[in-house]
This record gives structure tokens, C-alpha cells and sequence, in this order.
């Protein structure tokens, strides 16, 4: 499904230059759940913009399917976003004084969906991740642990082949992260490919691989047991 060719990423010019990835190999499979894990400056945010096409790499081949996704315009990437990636962020990234079903709307009425469809698969969304008696909540009315499930039915109600995660549960409890990663767990199970960065080795045992990454490059690879 995605395969990355020899990506290298730099930062600044002459003296200044900084290089953050360098010689990325990597295939993901549809259906994967892959976590990256690295100490900090290791390239993994980085790694993760360049799949989720937030960033583009100085060099080498991101192929998505028979796509070459180095050979899309800006445009076009956005498109690419928009229908095929669905992202959750550490922040949840929930507009304020919105609610819960506006937020959850956003994407779709991007995609140009009309009123009513927007709003019933908004809604169906928040079902699915057991927050239909919260519609009409604003985020400040609602619990870390509620506001990232907003954000993940924000993810997935576009019903995206890729989920991208990063630091799902950072700012959240033991308990409550744990809740999160079952939920993504669950999509996954559907078929969604979910590629996420974690910094907490229990989280990342929720995938089905990880990727360990230190100074740019990839140290090393470790297959889970179903």
C-alpha cells in the first residue's frame, strides 16, 4: 500500500543544513497497524508528516498504491488528505465554541457533502465512538478522554484508508489512553490502515509492528504477536 524509497529530509542550506531523515526503507501493508517510536529528534514527527504528506522529503520515492505521491502539486495533496487520510493529533485540534457535531462536520463539508448528509454521518460518527449524548457539547465541556474521541470520529468520518495518528494519548491518563487505543484498535480491525507515533512502549503494543527510529534512520523493526 505505501512504500518509501530512500527518503531523506533536510532542513536549511550550506553550514546551516540540517538532516533529519536519511535513507528511510519502508513498506506498510493495507490493513497494518504501525507505531514509530524514537527519542526525541529522532525524525519520527517528521517521518509521519512526510506520510501523512503534511511535508514533502528533499529527496527519494513515497508511492501510495501505484501513486507517486512526490509527482502531486500542493493542491493535489490537499485532495489526497481530504478523501484518503483521516489524522488525529496529541491536541485534539477541536475548534472552541463549536460543537461537538460541528466539529465533526468539518471535513466533510469540505468535501462538498450537503447539509443534512454532513450532519447525519456526523452524528453516526459520534455514535460509533459513544458520544451521541454529547452532539451539542462545546470542548470545554467535555473530558480529554471525550474531546479525543471527537477528534477520532472527526478522523474517521470521511471513512479514510489511513488513519494517522500522532501521540494519541499523550495528554491523557493511563485509563483513558488505553480507552482511545482500543477505539482506534477496533477501526483497525475494519480494515483502516493506522500509522501512529507514540512515545510510551505499552501504547505502541497495540500495533502489529514498530518502527524504532535514532538519528534519522530506522534501528530497527519489531513484529507483535497477534
Amino acid at each position: 500500500m505505501i512504500v518509501l524509497e530512500n527518503i531523506e529530509k533536510t532542513y536549511g542550506e550550506g553550514e546551516t543544513a540540517t538532516t533529519v531523515l536519511q535513507g528511510i526503507n519502508l513498506k506498510i501493508e493495507e490493513g497494518e497497524f504501525v507505531a514509530i517510536m524514537g527519542p526525541s529528534g529522532s525524525g519520527k514527527s517528521t517521518l509521519l508528516n512526510i506520510l501523512g504528506t503534511l511535508d514533502v522529503p528533499s529527496s527519494g520515492n513515497y508511492l501510495f498504491f501505484d501513486t507517486e505521491i512526490g509527482n502531486l502539486n500542493q493542491d493535489q495533496r490537499a485532495l489526497f488528505r481530504r478523501h484518503v487520510l483521516g489524522f488525529i493529533f496529541q491536541g485534539y485540534n477541536l475548534l472552541k465554541k463549536t460543537t461537538s457535531l460541528e466539529n465533526v462536520e468539518i471535513p466533510l463539508i469540505y468535501q462538498g457533502l450537503d447539509a443534512m448528509t454532513c450532519k447525519k454521518m456526523a452524528y453516526d460518527a459520534l455514535e460509533k465512538v459513544g458520544l451521541q449524548d454529547r452532539i451539542f457539547y462545546e470542548p470545554g465541556q467535555l473530558s480529554g478522554g471525550q474531546q479525543q474521541r471527537v477528534a477520532i470520529a472527526r478522523a474517521m468520518v470521511t471513512h479514510p484508508k489511513v488513519l494517522i495518528a500522532d501521540e494519541p494519548t499523550g495528554n491523557l491518563d493511563t485509563k483513558r489512553g488505553h480507552e482511545i487505543m482500543e477505539l482506534i484498535t477496533t477501526f483497525n480491525k475494519q480494515g483502516i490502515t493506522v500509522i501512529m507515533v507514540t512515545h510510551e512502549e505499552d501504547i505502541a503494543a497495540y500495533a502489529s509492528r514498530t518502527i524504532y527510529l535514532r538519528d534519522g534512520m530506522i534501528e530497527k523493526e519489531v513484529n507483535h504477536a497477534s
